[in-house]
Parts: C-alpha cells; structure tokens; sequence
C-alpha cells in the first residue's frame, strides 16, 4: 500500500516545536518547483527562498497536507504566498539553525492527455486454458 508524503506532517511538526521554543521558524523552498508562488526578485541564483513563517510575520498561515500557504509583507506589500509541500526543502529555527533538511521529491508527472479521434474498444481475449504448467502472458494489440 503506498502512504502519503510524510513531509508536510514533518513540517508540521517542526514548525510547532520551534514556536514553542520561542525561535522564529524558516522554510527554504526550491522557488522553481512548478506551483510555487513566491515573489520572484527575492529568489536566489540557486533558484531558493528562505521564507519567515513566524505567527508575527505572516498572516493566515495554513499547513496542510498539499502546501504551505499564508500572506506575508515584502518591501511593505502584502503578498499571497503559496508552496506545495514537496518544494518546502527545509525547516529551521533561525536562532540556532535546528531543524530538519528533506530529500528533493520528484515533481508529480502530468496526467496522459487521452489521443483524440474515436475510441476504439478493447479487445478481450480469453485466456486458452492450459492442463498443467506454469501460467503465462501474453500481450494484445
């Protein structure tokens, strides 16, 4: 059975160890990740932010289970920010830099788009019935 990401539970977690500890908590996030909305002209050469996540900084932060999103203020304008859970790279206190690194997670592949043109049936061959041996596949055009 696959299980769900355990990253966004980690952050989570993390991020409510560090408040509690009264440290300020930052995620870094891979800004290039596709659904990643964070204000550009503070991105890295490495295509990286470092985003406060404090409850002073930022305003109706919600961490589920797809993103971390929230309104922050850059250069006195308020912003809408969002991040998918697998761009978060990071989280850490900022006073003493504790806190937990994630591996990268690959992008999610896009849905086939189905061809265009009529549909054809499935062909359904029944499987010839064999006395003894092992089984067998075969593949049908």
């Amino acid at each position: 059975m696959a299980m769900s990401s355990s990253r966004p539970y980690m952050i989570r977690a993390l991020y409510d160890w560090i408040v509690d500890n009264n440290c300020t908590p930052y995620i870094l996030v891979d800004a290039m990740m596709s659904g990643v909305e964070v204000p550009q002209q503070h991105v890295n050469k490495d295509g990286q932010i470092v985003l406060n996540i404090s409850p002073t900084a930022v305003m109706g932060l919600s961490l589920d289970n797809q993103a971390v999103s929230f309104n922050a203020r850059f250069g006195g304008i308020p912003t809408d920010i969002f991040v998918p859970s697998r761009a978060v790279l990071g989280i850490y206190a900022r006073e003493n830099g504790q806190g937990m690194v994630f591996e990268p997670e690959l992008e999610p592949e896009p849905e086939p788009t189905p061809p265009k043109g009529p549909a054809k049936k499935p062909v359904v061959e029944k499987p010839a019935v064999k006395s003894a041996g092992r089984p067998s596949l075969r593949v049908v055009k």
